[in-house]
């Protein structure tokens, strides 16, 4: 069982890597009058959305192409794969992996209002 979110954007968190509420990180805090939180994103927002995925990218470093190439063949892993494949240790893991489930929901985010001029979605709790 996952949790999901959904609206103008869709996918589901990473399992023991994501929270319901990463997307507080691109600017906006989620709205949380029930099981979900609500995200409201529009054009005044791409300022912070962007430094959120500089921010990303720094901290990814050297493993964000690593990783976008191992993705790109694989759609699950585990600390063997990561390791094997692409170098990436246990101590380093959580770390990484944490970033970049952020970081690709932050390009959804930017994608989204780039496209539409606004985001909307929620996020299950």
């Amino acid at each position: 069982m996952g949790r999901y979110y959904e609206g103008d954007i869709e996918g589901k968190f990473w399992f023991a890597v994501q929270s319901s509420n990463d997307a507080d990180y691109f600017g906006v805090n989620g709205v949380e009058p029930n099981d979900y939180l609500y995200y409201h994103y529009d054009e005044t927002h791409l300022p912070d959305i962007k430094e959120g995925i500089e921010d990303c990218l720094l901290n990814l470093g050297k493993w964000k192409n690593k990783l976008d190439k191992f993705f790109k063949d694989n759609n699950m892993y585990n600390d063997q794969m990561l390791n094997d494949q692409i170098g990436l240790s246990k101590d380093q893991e959580s770390h990484v992996i944490e970033w970049y489930a952020r970081l690709k929901l932050g390009q959804q985010i930017l994608e989204c209002v780039e496209k539409t001029g606004e985001c909307d979605f929620k996020a299950e709790l």
